[in-house]
């Protein structure tokens, strides 16, 4: 599963604005995140970037209760990935926090370990134990180099992409390891 946060700045007390998830094979969830009590940080630049202004929060979002409920419902149990694990671990932590739920309820990795291990499970019968990690590295250096330099920077696009990422190295790792086994 694919996850992407937006966030109110960079800054070290910067909060999540925007939640989206994307399971491997389609089905998605994205939230606006009404802001917590004490959630006061906004950066203009940042609401330019993402297009998201705090009053569409305030009035459209999903209370951060229900959103980090949800969350714990449909993730837990779930390997999670997200293209930039830290930011994203420190808004999920904030959002699980504020709505009082373990801040560890849910873990983040790299989406680069996704693609590795489908690229690695894909290729292991085809390719030998020598030649399996320059193999995988350079099918998933390869893939990384096709997606775009600028994300959309809303949640469910941002995820989608990612998810379409592992798809992609997941089909080139089928179609490589088809190659092998018809020579």
């Amino acid at each position: 599963m694919f996850l992407d946060f937006e966030a109110s700045s960079l800054a070290d007390r910067s909060y999540p604005i925007e939640v989206a998830w994307v399971f491997e094979d389609g089905p998605c969830e994205s939230y606006l995140i009404a802001p917590a009590p004490g959630w006061s940080d906004w950066d203009a630049d940042a609401e330019r970037i993402h297009g998201i202004a705090r009053e569409t929060l305030v009035h459209e979002g999903t209370a951060h209760e229900l959103v980090a409920g949800r969350m714990v419902e449909v993730l837990s149990g779930h390997a999670l990935f997200a293209s930039a694990p830290s930011w994203d671990g420190k808004w999920m932590s904030a959002v699980l926090r504020a709505a009082a739920l373990p801040r560890h309820a849910l873990r983040l990795q790299d989406t680069d370990v996704a693609l590795c291990e489908t690229a690695a499970a894909i290729l292991r019968e085809v390719v030998s134990a020598d030649e399996l990690t320059t193999t995988v590295r350079d099918l998933v250096a390869r893939v990384n180099a096709t997606k775009s330099d600028a994300p959309a920077h809303r949640a469910l696009a941002d995820a989608k992409a990612e998810c379409d990422l592992w798809r992609k190295v997941r089909d080139d790792a089928l179609s490589y390891a088809a190659a092998r086994t018809s020579a």
